[in-house]
This record gives C-alpha cells, sequence and structure tokens, in this order.
C-alpha cells in the first residue's frame, strides 16, 4: 500500500483525495475526499485573470487541506490546475502560493494530460461491471472545460474544449452582473449554439459516435444524477455508477433553464455553488447524449482525482 494525496484545482472547486493505493488490486482505499467551491475561474473568460478574492478562497481551501494531508500522513503529494490556471495571465501568483503552503509546485496541465487523468479514474474499476460495452466515451464537464476520451482499456482519442458550466454561465447567462432568472431563450439559444461548435470541434479528434457507453464525470453530471434520483441529500455511495437516461436528463435540463435561484436553492441535494451553473452544465450533458445517440449515462464519482492519486501510487 502507498498513501496518497491528490488535488485537483479546476475553475468552479478545489478536491482533495488521501488514499491507500494497492496497484495488485488495483484498488483505493479513501481516507478522506472532500470538495470546496472556490470559483477560482471567476472572471477569467472575460478578464483574462484570476480575482484576488478568487485566489484567497482557493488559498484557505489549500491551507485546510493541507492539515489534512499531514494528519493522514500522506507519503505522496501530487497538485494539479486546471482550465482556469492555464488561461490566467497571473497563473505565477497561483503557483507561488501553492507552493507555499503545499510545498509541492501545482502542475498546470494540458487538456490532453487532463483528460487522461480522467479516463483513467473512471474506468479503472468498470470492467466486467454490469455488462458495460467498450469502447467507452468519457465526458469530464467541468467549469471552464470538457474533457472528451474514447479509448477501451487505454486512451484512444482526446480533446479538451473550453465548454464548462462556469464558462457557458458567465459568457451567456449574466447581465448587469447577476445571472439572469431564468434566462431568456435567446440566451438559452446562444449558450447551445457555443456547446454544438466545441462538439463540433471535439469531434474532429474524437470519434464521439462510435462509443458504446457514456460515462459522464464531475459536479453537473453527479448533481444531475442526484435530481434525477430526488435524493433528500447528496449522497456519492448512492449516486456513483447510477444511470440516467436521455428523456430524464432533458426533463431536468427543461426544469433547470425555466427555473428561478429559489427554485434550484430549494433542491436538497444541490450544493449552493453550483446553483447558478447548475443549468449550463445540464445543458452541455444533454447536448452531449444527443449528438452521440446515447440512451442513458453511466455517472462516476471517480474522476481525475483518482487519476492523479493513481499516477502517484
Amino acid at each position: 500500500m502507498t498513501r496518497v494525496a491528490a488535488v485537483d484545482c479546476g475553475t468552479n472547486s478545489i478536491r482533495l483525495l488521501v488514499a491507500d493505493a494497492d496497484p495488485e488490486t488495483g484498488e483505493l482505499t479513501d481516507l478522506d475526499r472532500r470538495m470546496t467551491i472556490v470559483r477560482l475561474g471567476q472572471g477569467v473568460d472575460r478578464t483574462g485573470r484570476l480575482a484576488p478574492e478568487a485566489l484567497e478562497r482557493t488559498f484557505a481551501a489549500c491551507r485546510e487541506y493541507a492539515g489534512i494531508i499531514k494528519a493522514h500522513g500522506a507519503e505522496r503529494l501530487r497538485f494539479v490546475a486546471t482550465s482556469a490556471s492555464r488561461d490566467a495571465e497571473n497563473r505565477d501568483d497561483f503557483v507561488r502560493g501553492v507552493l507555499d503552503i503545499l510545498g509541492v509546485e501545482p502542475e498546470v496541465i494540458s487538456g490532453d494530460q487532463e483528460a487522461e487523468f480522467s479516463f483513467t479514474g473512471a474506468t479503472r474499476e468498470l470492467a466486467g461491471r454490469d455488462h458495460l460495452d467498450k469502447p467507452y466515451l468519457v465526458v469530464d464537464i467541468g467549469g471552464g472545460s470538457t474533457e472528451f476520451v474514447v479509448g477501451d482499456d487505454h486512451v484512444r482519442a482526446a480533446r479538451s474544449v473550453d465548454v464548462g458550466c462556469v464558462r457557458m454561465t458567465e459568457r451567456h447567462l449574466v447581465r448587469d452582473g447577476a445571472v439572469t432568472d431564468p434566462p431568456t431563450a435567446e440566451q438559452v439559444a446562444a449558450m447551445r449554439a457555443d456547446i454544438e461548435a466545441a462538439l463540433d470541434l471535439a469531434e474532429r479528434t474524437v470519434p464521439l459516435r462510435e462509443a458504446r457507453t457514456l460515462v459522464g464525470l464531475a459536479g453537473s453530471v453527479t448533481s444531475v444524477s442526484a435530481i434525477a434520483q430526488e435524493l433528500p441529500e447528496y449522497d456519492s455511495a448512492v449516486i456513483h455508477h447510477s444511470r440516467v437516461s436521455h428523456d430524464r436528463v432533458r426533463e431536468i435540463t427543461d426544469w433547470l433553464l425555466a427555473s428561478t435561484h429559489a427554485e434550484r436553492a430549494a433542491v436538497p441535494s444541490l450544493h449552493p455553488g453550483r446553483v447558478d451553473v447548475i443549468a449550463a452544465g445540464a445543458l452541455t450533458l444533454l447536448a452531449i447524449m444527443e449528438r452521440t445517440g446515447a440512451e442513458e449515462v453511466v455517472v462516476s464519482e471517480h474522476d481525475i482525482l483518482d487519476g492523479i492519486a493513481w499516477s502517484i501510487a
């Protein structure tokens, strides 16, 4: 066993996994897995820079995680940063802050590397489960970008595109500094057109329609599953490997796009940090399912974070 700590810092959230890894059995045993909404990508699409308040929220979470990692005695730590910090002009401020707190330099990885980690984390335990056919299409809908990976036991093709729940919300659904409540038909149409253009781009590299099983990762997808199951609270164990049909995803997306902030906030399983961005995330998932013809999405709680952990095990 090797005790490892993995940190995934994305556009909307920062997450920590401390686990014991057994390479012989292919099992990760979680000791601590947690997520904090920090919205690091706040305004990056518009300004090209990480906002000071977003950096401070992220550093506060890092300080909390440093204590947890020390308490568990993790032997190895890897910190991976994704879309927002790739795009920002002042990403050196972010790198220095993380290094000071955690003692490791964050790796600002490429979209292709992000896709590789996501695929490994999501599919390592799917082999032979519930008659899931290969190849898999693993889709990681993040805050600033979405990764598409097609593969069997290994990655065949991967592509990252700049479509995510935070980026789409800020680009299309914000007026006068606030999210439109609910969005207009014109706003939704513009967002859908942006998503479709990104799918066109992804399809130049990744054979999206060849996949036999669609595997969905990250908070937008897991939140849709929680809503679909009408959970009284967010429950990772129930959400992990759940399946949501195309029809149910469409129903939920239609409701989210027509709902007010208060109505979404009243959903007991929805994290407060996702209330304003979940509609854009759900629409992205729906567009992917319609493009690929997927009748259902298999939802995984294991994703890039698990892939990062395996990379250092």
